[in-house]
C-alpha cells in the first residue's frame, strides 16, 4: 500500500521545531561562548547561525514544494544524482540517528529520574528502565497511526515552547545578578575559531531538512511544506535568540564558557529550589519530543531506499488503515533499543554527526539548481519559489562548506573517519546491486 496524505500544515509545523530543538540549546551555547571572547562575536554566531538556518530552510522549502515526496532527503539525492550517490549520503545518517536517539533518551532519563523513580532505582538500572519504557511508549503510539504521532507530537512540541519561554522570563526577573567570574580561555578572534563556533550553533540549528521525508504524509504538499518548514524555523530562531540573551543576561559569557548545566542554572535564578524539578521536567519532555518526531521520520528513509531497492521490499509495507510502516518502523525502535544497552561506546561516533550534517545538507541544497531545471513546468503552478535565487541557496551552501572545513583542519583524523564511512557507503550500494538478480523484486 502507499501512503497518504494525512498531516496538515500546523502538524508538519511543530514537527520541524521539534526536529530542531533537542537538547543542543541547552548545552550548545557553552561550546560558542568558549570560542567567543566578546559578546559581539557570541550573538554574532547565534545570529550568524540563524540567518543561514533561515536560507536552509527556504532552499528546503522549495526543494520540497518542488519534489513531495516519501523519504524525501534521500530521494532528492536519487533524482538529481544517482541512487548511489543517495544512498552514500544517506546509510550513515541513519545509523547516526539511531545512536543519536538512543543517547539522547539516555540523557533525559538522568534527568527524571530522581525526581520519579524510588531509591533504590536511583541507578543506572533505573535509569535503564526509564529509557526503554520510554522509547516503546512512543513506539506504541506510533504504531497506532501517523495521525496519533503527529497529535503527540504536537503536545509535546507546545508543552517545550512553553517553558522555555518560561526560563526565558528569568530575564525580567529583578535583581539578576550577572556572573562576574573570569574564566581563562585563549582568546579566540581568528576566523578559524569563530568557523569552531559555528559547529555547536549549526548542530543546534539542524534537523529541519528532515522534514521533507513526509512528502507523503502532507495534505497539498507544494504549499503547506515551504509554508511549514518556513513559520517552524521562525519560530525555533525567535526562541533560541530568547534563550541565548536570558543566558547571557543571567551568566555573562565569563558564565557561558564554563557553565555546561545553562537552563538548570537559569532555573534555579528563576524558581530558586524549585528549579531543578522543573528543568528536569522541560529536558524530559524535549528527549520525548526528539525520540518521537525520529521514530515518525527514519522508517520514511527505509521506505524511499526499498523503492529504490536497496532495502527488502517488507520496508515500504505500510498498513492502509493507520499509515505506519510496521516493519520499517519496529526495526528503527529496535535499532535503538539495541543501542541503548551499548550506548556508552556510541559517544564516539555522536561525535562525527555534525560533519556528516554539514556534507549532506550543503549537498543536498544544491539539488535545488538541478531541480529547478528539471521541474520548470510547476514555475507557474503556485508551488513555492523562493526570492533571491541563487543568492539564497549559495550562502547557505558555502557557510556550510566553510563549517566543514574548520572541522577538518581542527580534527583532521575525525574528517578522515568520516569521509572513509562515505565511501564505505557508495561501496555496500554497489555490492548490493551486484548480488541482485537481474528482474528481481525483493
Amino acid at each position: 500500500m502507499s501512503i497518504t496524505p494525512k498531516l496538515n500544515r500546523f502538524d508538519l509545523s511543530m514537527i520541524v521545531v521539534s526536529l530542531v530543538i533537542g537538547m543542543g540549546i541547552f548545552a550548545a551555547p557553552a561550546e560558542v561562548a568558549k570560542n567567543s571572547s566578546t559578546p559581539l562575536l557570541y550573538f554574532g554566531a547565534w545570529l550568524l547561525g540563524g540567518a543561514v538556518s533561515l536560507c536552509g530552510a527556504l532552499t528546503f522549502a522549495e526543494i520540497g514544494a518542488r519534489y513531495p515526496t516519501t523519504g524525501g532527503f534521500y530521494k532528492v539525492f536519487s533524482y538529481c544524482f544517482h541512487p548511489a550517490f543517495a544512498f552514500m549520503i544517506n546509510w550513515v545518517l541513519v545509523i547516526s540517528n539511531a545512536a543519536s536517539v538512543a543517547a539522547v533518551a539516555l540523557i533525559g532519563a538522568e534527568y527524571i529520574n530522581p525526581i520519579i523513580m524510588p531509591q533504590s532505582l536511583q541507578n543506572d538500572a533505573g535509569i535503564k528502565i526509564m529509557t526503554i519504557t520510554s522509547v516503546v511508549v512512543l513506539y506504541i503510539i506510533n504504531y497506532l497511526g501517523i495521525k496519533m504521532s503527529a497529535r503527540t507530537q504536537n503536545v509535546l512540541t507546545l508543552f517545550k515552547i512553553g517553558m522555555i519561554l518560561i526560563l526565558c522570563a528569568a530575564v525580567f526577573k529583578g535583581n539578576i545578578n550577572t556572573t562576574k567570574e573570569v574564566i581563562a580561555y585563549h582568546n579566540n578572534t581568528n576566523i578559524s575559531a569563530f568557523g569552531i563556533s559555528l559547529v555547536a550553533v549549526f548542530f543546534t540549528y539542524g534537523g529541519y531538512q528532515q522534514t521533507i521525508n513526509f512528502g507523503g504524509d502532507i495534505i497539498n504538499p507544494k504549499i503547506n511544506i515551504p509554508k511549514a518548514i518556513f513559520f517552524g524555523i521562525a519560530t525555533v530562531i525567535s526562541l533560541y535568540m530568547l534563550i541565548n540573551f536570558a543566558y547571557y543576561s543571567v551568566l555573562g559569557i565569563s558564565g557561558l564558557q564554563h557553565k555546561t548545566t545553562l537552563a538548570a542554572t537559569l532555573a534555579g535564578v528563576l524558581f530558586g529550589a524549585a528549579g531543578y524539578k522543573i528543568v528536569s521536567l522541560l529536558m524530559f519532555v524535549s528527549v520525548l519530543a526528539f525520540v518521537n518526531v525520529n521514530i515518525m521520520a527514519n522508517p520514511r528513509v527505509y521506505y524511499a531506499m526499498a523503492e529504490d531497492g536497496i532495502l527488502p521490499a517488507r520496508f515500504k509495507r505500510v498498513n492502509s488503515q493507520t499509515q505506519v510502516q510496521e516493519f520499517g518502523l519496529s526495526f528503527f525502535v529496535g535499532a535503538v533499543l539495541i543501542i541503548l544497552f551499548f550506548a556508552n561506546s556510541f559517544q564516539t561516533i555522536l561525535n562525527y554527526v555534525m560533519f556528516f550534517d554539514t556534507i549532506g545538507l550543503s549537498t543536498a541544497a544544491i539539488t535545488i539548481f538541478i531541480l529547478r531545471r528539471k521541474t520548470k513546468q510547476l514555475n507557474n503552478t503556485g508551488i513555492y519559489i523562493m526570492k533571491w535565487y541563487p543568492v539564497i541557496p549559495v550562502i547557505f551552501i558555502t557557510t556550510y562548506w566553510f563549517v566543514t572545513i574548520s572541522i577538518f583542519i581542527e580534527n583532521p583524523q575525525a574528517a578522515l573517519i568520516c569521509i572513509c564511512a562515505f565511501i564505505a557507503g557508495l561501496i555496500i550500494y554497489y555490492i548490493t546491486k551486484r548480488s541482485q538478480k537481474p528482474n528481481t523484486i525483493l
